[in-house]
């Protein structure tokens, strides 16, 4: 493929990315002709991006607006939140029946190398990230995998990270620790239980930082 000529598939890629790391908020308006100009690509490309973010229903059409990017309302963002704790939760508890002596080590590392990120969420952010794959690997499931990868990408519209809420970082961390450990005794309903509370406790977090914004 020449330089400088992307794919369909490139500029969705780029798109997501610019959502996910905020540089395309929640309402964003997204003009083709101005897509094509911040990333240096053609607008048949971008077309087809936004035609598959719509189809995954980040992609939204306001009045007087036209393409933004999607918002998240409040029913919305509890129905994602409880679906991850589904879907995590049964990963974690494969991953206690699955995964191996390596592959526990790498989670118990991860956890370990977070520590030096606790102040620092956008990083802690990233790399929450990782840790949740690495279960998500070690449950061995591909058809679970796949419905995990779905969401993830639903899961760019949650604005911002909950890590930089006030000791989150901390706490997640410890929350990590306490999934490695139920992972490495082999006891799926302590695996499971750990990831639900982790999700139920960045669920609390963004709940209470929506309702400081909008007071503010």
């Amino acid at each position: 493929m020449a330089r400088g000529k992307p794919s369909g598939l490139n500029a969705y890629e780029l798109l997501l990315e610019a959502i996910d790391n905020g540089v395309l908020p929640p309402g964003s308006r997204l003009r083709e002709v101005e897509i094509a100009e911040r990333f240096q690509i053609s607008r048949t490309p971008v077309r087809e991006a936004l035609k598959r973010l719509e189809a995954q229903g980040l992609v939204a059409h306001e009045p007087h607006h036209g393409a933004v990017v999607a918002k998240l309302d409040y029913d919305q963002v509890g129905e994602l939140y409880f679906l991850r704790e589904v879907l995590e939760g049964t990963a974690a508890r494969l991953a206690a029946v699955h995964a191996s002596e390596t592959e526990i080590e790498i989670l118990r590392e991860m956890v370990e190398q977070d520590r030096a990120f606790a102040d620092n969420p956008q990083e802690l952010a990233r790399r929450n990230k990782a840790f949740h794959r690495q279960i998500h690997l070690a449950a061995q499931n591909r058809y679970l995998n796949a419905v995990l990868e779905n969401m993830r990408v639903s899961l760019v519209l949650l604005a911002g990270t909950t890590l930089a809420a006030p000791k989150r970082g901390a706490e997640s961390i410890e929350e990590h620790a306490a999934v490695v450990d139920a992972i490495a005794r082999h006891d799926p309903d302590a695996a499971e239980a750990a990831v639900r509370r982790h999700i139920a406790n960045a669920h609390k977090t963004r709940l209470k930082l929506q309702l400081q914004e909008a007071a503010g």
